[in-house]
């Protein structure tokens, strides 16, 4: 074989390989599009969403009906396929601290007359992993399992200020306007400083959060939300208190540190 031929080999392989690695960033995109606010959506849609030829939109989706990702029904619309479910549910299921926070959870929203909330990192932000309303508030706050949380909310910002990849977080960041990429980065450098965050999730909802940590690292956020009215963002509130705890509880549970001071108080 020439050395032209091996040459021209070689480049085939590389295009080859460009084109099966875009392939795969472009399935991510379109299954990244599924959440409770979008549990369907035509070929169109996708294509729209994602700026895609409609017949390449269309291509990809069927190809994802053929390997269970997506499933069509009736009306014609695609929905998230059995593989996707299971492959989300081994996931899920491997979590220690999905087993062991319900528990943790329950005796949060009794404490605090709030709903409570657990997120998990996903592609791009937490999703919200399990959720324990207390009834007999006055107001409950109803949040979405498989909901993903904005940037700026007080989840995000935890799992920003501890996330082991940070040059992954900072190009999350990089992609706001400058006020608000700057106002996003003092946030999460005092989550850092103080281990919680309070912010406004939505108008009239406050929630107050806090990272839980196994041996790896962060691996989960638990929040309490509730109306402003009763539910302060001050750092003296005692609802950030009781999360706290909650968290410190539940990290160790899972043999982690919650923060530095831990191990240096363990260490007496």
């Amino acid at each position: 074989m020439s050395k032209s031929t091996r040459s021209s080999d070689a480049t085939r392989a590389d295009r080859g390989d460009q084109a099966d690695i875009q392939a795969v960033s472009r399935v991510s995109q379109i299954l990244s599009l599924f959440e409770p606010a979008t549990p369907e959506m035509t070929a169109v849609e996708v294509a729209e969403r994602l700026g895609l030829n409609r017949t390449t939109a269309y291509r990809y989706c069927t190809s994802l009906v053929a390997a269970g990702l997506l499933e069509r029904n009736a009306e014609g619309s695609y929905v998230p396929g059995g593989l996707l479910l299971q492959l989300g549910a081994f996931a899920i299921g491997h979590r220690s601290v999905i087993n062991l926070a319900p528990r943790h959870m329950r005796a949060l929203a009794r404490a605090t007359q709030t709903t409570v909330v657990l997120s998990l990192w996903g592609l791009t932000g937490p999703v919200v992993s399990r959720v324990e309303e207390n009834i007999s508030a006055v107001v409950v706050v109803s949040v979405r399992v498989g909901s993903h949380l904005p940037l700026d909310s007080a989840q995000s910002k935890v799992f920003l200020a501890y996330h082991a990849d940070q040059l992954s977080m900072e190009r999350l960041m990089a992609n706001l306007p400058g006020q608000a990429r700057e106002e996003l980065r003092a946030d999460v450098e005092r989550v850092r400083t103080v281990g919680h965050c309070s912010a406004m999730s939505t108008p009239g909802v406050v929630a107050v959060g806090a990272p839980v940590f196994d041996e790896y690292g962060i691996c989960a956020t638990i929040a309490v939300v509730g109306p402003d009215n009763t539910l302060s963002m001050a750092d003296d509130t005692p609802e950030l208190r009781v999360v706290v705890d909650t968290a410190r509880a539940l990290t160790q549970e899972l043999g982690g540190h919650y923060r530095p001071d831990d191990l240096d108080q363990r260490a007496v």
